[in-house]
């Protein structure tokens, strides 16, 4: 029945989709929605799903695309994402078969559970972020590379061509940019590699409808499409990493201080991508296929559907399958504080958390009224100490098919937007501050500092197949509300009969077993029922996520979709419209 009800409503999307102007043509059009054959790509940016596009009509792979879109988003989304980050990729090959990579940034080999402490007590999070202290080894150009040696048809220097014509060309700077660049003018104005690129000579933002270009940053994609990856993690480069990291490029007239960080060449020469296996979980004649430990995404999500998967969803009583949503949430949320982390480092029960036997004893908790936070967490053979680690909300997701079967759903960042605010003289891009995802000001808990660890992350790009056929797959930033933004996007399209871009565009709450629920303004805390249920609603967040997607229609038609209004609006394109 579900595969029926499932079919049907693709059906209707398709139906009631508007199509996309696509390829790499002059007249191309930024649409949120896009239905048509020959692949797909989703992304926040134009530019971006262009080059995907581009990528596929030229015979490309969806992983060659998914690549040159995000040498892209390097470029006019670097608040966000970029090669001095890191991100997980979930590729269905094919064949059939799904497999992930790891490009999550690592501590460097002397970070220490207290290397965020000074005079005994933690950092302050302001002070942690904006430092070297909290660069981690970039992961995302070995990752990118790994991906094209295995599954792609262009090289990487074929792949990074679009990046490189939009850094030395530039991109128009939007509300949004501008918006992203105000709060931090203030720390990047202390760094004058950064402010040259970001801000105006009397250092404000750059006005909106300029064009910013870096020069910089395309010479060191240039660079990198020279000699490979190796030579990000050797050499000139790495050692201008390095050094931005350890003693960071600060003006002298800077009104913060700007701590020392740990990174080395070394460590850039150690870093190496990992490919992983990924999760799974079947729900109702699906299965749903995520990225495993460090990140925290696919097994809190898949958790929250085993939860769902034995409780009455329906359009029919929409507040009621809301309440289960939350509550759900609730309680994966607690157990991804006790048990997730760098499964190198930590002994994480993923088998324990995944199955139907402890969902079971999730699900019995859940009554008609919404529990009270925080929620203890369940009995897995290794038990842990609850995390209190913050995730930021920037990030980027997007997410691409071909022709050939092949589908990739990627997140990857720099954590906070505008990461830890050092661009790396002369090579143009900017640092993350991943490391403070660890839970920093804890000595003990699993996702605690520690050399060569990887922090945990909420990332959780996911694909969605069916008897072995890909149905659906989707991604969000959003720091830990990534979690909540994909599970609730899969609620909608699955359970309360949404299409795809309605679910996306639907307004979002966000339950982490805190003591409120962070709902957008159009959630309506007012809805019938929830405060009844005894749900308690926080200050509502302006935008929660920046989700795109891509439903397989069968007979090779493809439904991309991204945002209608969050983040300036998606993009979204096909390479045949029809």
């Amino acid at each position: 029945m579900t595969r029926r009800i499932l079919a049907a409503a693709l059906a209707t999307a398709a139906l009631a989709a508007p199509a996309a102007q696509a390829g790499h043509h002059d007249d191309f059009v930024k649409e949120p929605t896009a239905v048509g054959s020959g692949g797909a790509a989703g992304t926040v940016d134009a530019l971006a799903t262009k080059a995907a596009i581009d990528t596929l009509e030229r015979g490309g792979t969806a992983v060659d695309a998914t690549v040159a879109a995000a040498g892209v988003l390097g470029v006019t989304e670097p608040f966000s994402a970029g090669i001095g980050g890191g991100g997980f990729m979930v590729i269905r090959t094919p064949q059939g078969r799904v497999t992930t990579i790891d490009g999550r940034e690592k501590a460097p080999a002397a970070m220490r559970p207290d290397s965020f402490f000074e005079n005994g007590a933690p950092l302050a999070f302001a002070d942690a972020r904006w430092s070297g202290l909290s660069a981690g080894v970039p992961g995302t150009v070995a990752q990118w590379e790994l991906a094209l040696e295995r599954f792609g048809r262009f090289s990487l220097s074929k792949a990074l061509r679009p990046g490189i014509e939009v850094a030395r060309r530039g991109f128009t700077v939007d509300q949004t940019f501008f918006d992203q660049t105000t709060p931090n003018v203030d720390f990047f104005d202390d760094i004058p590699s950064t402010a040259a690129i970001y801000l105006d000579p009397d250092g404000t933002p750059r006005d909106v409808g300029s064009t910013l270009r870096n020069p910089d940053l395309a010479r060191t994609y240039e660079y990198i499409a020279r000699h490979g990856a190796r030579a990000f993690y050797r050499g000139p480069l790495a050692r201008a990493i390095a050094a931005a990291a350890s003693d960071p490029p600060v003006a002298d007239d800077a009104n913060h201080t700007w701590r020392p960080g740990l990174m080395t060449e070394r460590d850039l020469r150690e870093y190496d991508a990992v490919w992983r296996e990924p999760t799974r979980v079947g729900y109702k004649g699906l299965e749903v296929w995520g990225m495993g430990p460090p990140s925290s995404g696919g097994s809190t999500v898949g958790e929250a559907l085993n939860i769902l998967e034995g409780l009455p969803l329906s359009a029919r009583n929409r507040t009621r399958s809301l309440h289960y949503f939350l509550e759900a949430s609730r309680y994966a949320f607690a157990d991804r504080g006790a048990y997730l982390a760098d499964p190198e480092y930590f002994d994480v029960p993923l088998r324990c958390l995944l199955s139907d036997r402890f969902a079971a004893e999730r699900r019995a908790l859940i009554t008609e009224t919404a529990a009270t936070s925080p929620v203890a967490a369940g009995a897995c053979p290794t038990r842990g100490h609850v995390s209190t680690a913050s995730e930021g909300p920037s990030t980027t997701h997007l997410t691409v098919a071909d022709d050939r079967g092949f589908v990739v759903s990627y997140t990857f960042t720099v954590e906070s937007t505008g990461g830890n605010g050092i661009v790396v003289p002369g090579w143009g891009l900017l640092l993350n501050n991943e490391l403070t995802d660890f839970d920093f000001s804890s000595l003990t808990a699993p996702n605690r500092a520690d050399g060569g660890k990887r922090p945990r992350s909420s990332m959780a790009p996911t694909i969605i197949t069916q008897r072995g056929k890909p149905a659906l797959a989707v991604g969000s930033p959003g720091g830990s509300m990534i979690i909540t933004t994909v599970l609730q996007v899969l609620v909608e399209r699955l359970e309360l009969g949404k299409s795809l871009p309605q679910a996306i565009a639907a307004p979002r709450a966000s339950q982490r077993n805190t003591a409120t629920t962070i709902p957008e303004p159009g959630f309506a805390p007012e809805e019938p029922g929830l405060e009844a249920r005894n749900h308690v609603f926080g200050t509502p967040q302006a935008e929660i996520g920046a989700v795109t997607g891509i439903e397989f229609l069968g007979h090779g038609r493809f439904l991309a979709a991204a945002e209608p209004i969050r983040r300036g609006g998606g993009s979204a394109a096909v390479v045949k419209k029809r």
